[in-house]
């Protein structure tokens, strides 16, 4: 009988594939089937609301024109990182995003806490002429958004697609998003996007009540 010893596993590169892809699998079980049962990782924290659709079509154009490349949203619990930009994510932030908008790219700054942080003039002018007030910057300008109008004919069916994620919208919110993106260009649309974003953890009353999310 062959002795089924760590020599053996070493000079067998099938067998020792095998093991390693079974060893791999059982780690990543346990790490990842428990966040499936933690309030933590899927429960919203108080505050957390569904983008509006004026909110909604404003992250796809944040997709569509690629800003993930350059900016993560996700703070990590490092000193350096949550004096600059604020306390760190945490997952109830995050429940309603489909995909979620972490990265890990910054090119530019982390926008996880942007919201609120400047106004929405200073957000029309910096997509417009990046330089005009970071001097520094190497964003490109974002001119033409001014002059698309928001996607209202396809906000409807992207509402009910997230509904079947787990997003709570209600039909009333669903039939009204249309009259919501009226007059609307894709400009006003990421601008909303982007003032929403880490508001609810900033403006919820006590940081002792969701330090441990």
């Amino acid at each position: 009988m062959a002795t089924f010893n760590h020599e053996t596993i070493e000079k067998n590169v099938g067998l020792m594939i095998v093991l390693v892809a079974i060893v791999v699998s059982i780690a990543g079980l346990v790490q990842l089937v428990p966040l499936f049962f933690d309030k933590s990782t899927t429960q919203p924290i108080p505050g957390v609301k569904p983008y509006t659709a004026l909110q909604l079509e404003g992250r796809d154009v944040y997709l569509a024109e690629g800003c993930y490349l350059c900016h993560s949203q996700m703070i990590r619990p490092l000193r350096a990182e949550v004096e600059r930009y604020g306390h760190y994510s945490v997952a109830g932030e995050s429940v309603y995003d489909h995909p979620f908008q972490w990265g890990s790219k910054r090119t530019g700054p982390d926008l996880a806490r942007v919201g609120g942080k400047y106004s929405d003039e200073w957000q029309r002018l910096h997509l417009r002429q990046p330089r005009d007030l970071v001097p520094e910057s190497i964003m490109p300008a974002y001119t033409w958004l001014q002059h698309q109008p928001a996607e209202a004919n396809q906000i409807q069916a992207k509402m009910r697609a997230m509904k079947t994620l787990g997003v709570p919208y209600t039909e009333a919110e669903i039939a009204a998003a249309p009259q919501e993106l009226e007059g609307k260009t894709k400009e006003d649309a990421l601008i909303a996007y982007l003032q929403g974003l880490g508001t609810a953890l900033s403006n919820y009353k006590s940081k002792a009540n969701y330090i441990n999310y």
